[in-house]
């Protein structure tokens, strides 16, 4: 497989004001929550500015925040336990971590916003399922199927196979349902920044599971399937 060759991540301007940084960037919020960042009320101020008033490392905080930064596309990966790793380390170990802040996110902006036009009503609910689906998807894949492919298959790996193609339909039908929920992910005017993160992280949760479930049906899959 061709692959595209990616540019190194680009660092985080500490001259940033923390709103920003959480509402562009996927993770950011769960980074700035535990440093005790105020990016909501408190979002005007620069990064900068915000972790001197906290006593922080200015530059341990935007390399935390730097490493968020995640390729979209897969590198060379020329055997398919290549592939497997990289989807587990790109895209299995990041929907982990996706999912808790999201559904943690979903949840303020419904009870803070709740009975405002827009507002995501059973957002999070839908988050939490997706979460219980997902998580025992790719465990499947990692203790099952995932483990066969990398020794070369066998003849029984197709029913599996199958089975995960499937899934991953029921998964493309739950992204079209929180689509629907979230006005295909677009915050209203006037949103505050919890909101506004919310919906960037869920586009990004969205590229990611497109691109996983992409990278396993056209490129792994393929080559374990006799009429692929």
């Amino acid at each position: 497989m061709n692959a595209i060759a990616e540019a190194p991540a680009t660092s985080i301007d500490p001259q940033q004001s923390i709103g920003q940084i959480a509402v562009e960037l996927p993770g950011a919020t769960a980074v700035f929550r535990r440093l005790r960042l105020d990016f909501c009320c408190g979002g005007h101020l620069s990064l900068r500015d915000a972790a001197a008033g906290r006593g922080l490392d200015l530059q341990a905080v935007v390399d935390e925040l730097s490493a968020l930064q995640r390729p979209g596309t897969a590198p060379e990966t020329p055997t398919p336990s290549a592939l497997i790793e990289h989807i587990i380390a790109r895209y299995h170990n990041v929907h982990r971590e996706q999912l808790p802040e999201l559904i943690r996110m979903a949840r303020r902006v419904e009870a803070v916003h709740q009975g405002k036009p827009h507002v995501p009503a059973g957002l999070a609910d839908a988050l939490e399922a997706m979460q219980h689906e997902l998580v025992s998807h790719m465990h499947k894949e990692e203790a099952i199927l995932f483990p066969m492919l990398a020794r070369g298959g066998n003849s029984f790996v197709v029913q599996p196979i199958s089975v995960m193609r499937s899934e991953h339909d029921d998964h493309g039908e739950t992204l079209e349902a929180l689509a629907r929920l979230t006005d295909d992910m677009v915050p209203p005017r006037g949103a505050c920044n919890t909101w506004r993160a919310l919906y960037t992280g869920l586009a990004q949760l969205r590229e990611d599971l497109i691109q996983h479930i992409h990278l396993e049906n056209n490129v792994l899959f393929p080559q374990f399937e006799p009429n692929a």
